[in-house]
């Protein structure tokens, strides 16, 4: 079930309360539905954490922890996920990005000759940010969306499976039940 393997890799939530640089953060982190685990909580903190992650900004972490509190979603998933971008896969996303929002706004393509300076990251950044933000969001609500559903679809996969797994167990415990019955002498041995 995703709920125990989530459980079972997520923090302790009276942990994470116990940590005095969060002391500040107490009566938010009282609210028990910032870790809970069914399925609206964690399909919604992996939009947050999927969204915020294809964002270009600093703080990614800090923007899916108020998504995930303004949500009431959970709390230690939606930060997590924001690692779908690290300084492997990072490039290559904000690329992608780029040339999303490049096409959807009809951008023609820039010359890109690097230069070692603060004056050519200004520049370039001047020139590429509109393109790249336009990217970021849309990929990062298409991706989050697909993140929410699967996390939807799959929990509720899991949910029938288990159903279906009891019930089938109720069945066989029936019938070895009235096969006993069958098998029983009807007088008793003397």
């Amino acid at each position: 079930m995703p709920r125990k393997f989530l459980r079972r890799w997520s923090p302790d939530p009276e942990k994470i309360r116990r940590i005095k640089g969060l002391g500040w953060l107490k009566p938010v982190l009282r609210d028990p539905y910032l870790f809970h685990m069914n399925r609206r909580s964690v399909s919604l903190a992996f939009f947050a954490g999927v969204f915020c992650a294809f964002l270009p900004i600093p703080g990614q972490t800090l923007t899916a922890a108020l998504l995930a509190l303004w949500w009431r979603a959970n709390l230690p998933i939606s930060m997590t996920l924001i690692w779908v971008t690290n300084p492997i896969t990072m490039p290559p996303i904000l690329y992608a990005n780029y040339e999303l929002g490049r096409w959807v706004l009809g951008k023609e393509r820039i010359a890109f000759h690097f230069e070692m300076s603060f004056n050519w990251l200004i520049t370039e950044a001047q020139a590429i940010w509109w393109p790249l933000l336009t990217g970021s969001l849309i990929a990062g609500l298409v991706m989050g969306f697909f993140a929410w559903l699967a996390i939807r679809v799959l929990w509720q996969w899991q949910v029938v499976r288990s159903w279906e797994a009891r019930k089938l167990n109720r069945q066989r415990t029936k019938a070895m039940k009235e096969q006993a019955m069958k098998d029983m002498p009807s007088h008793p041995v003397e």
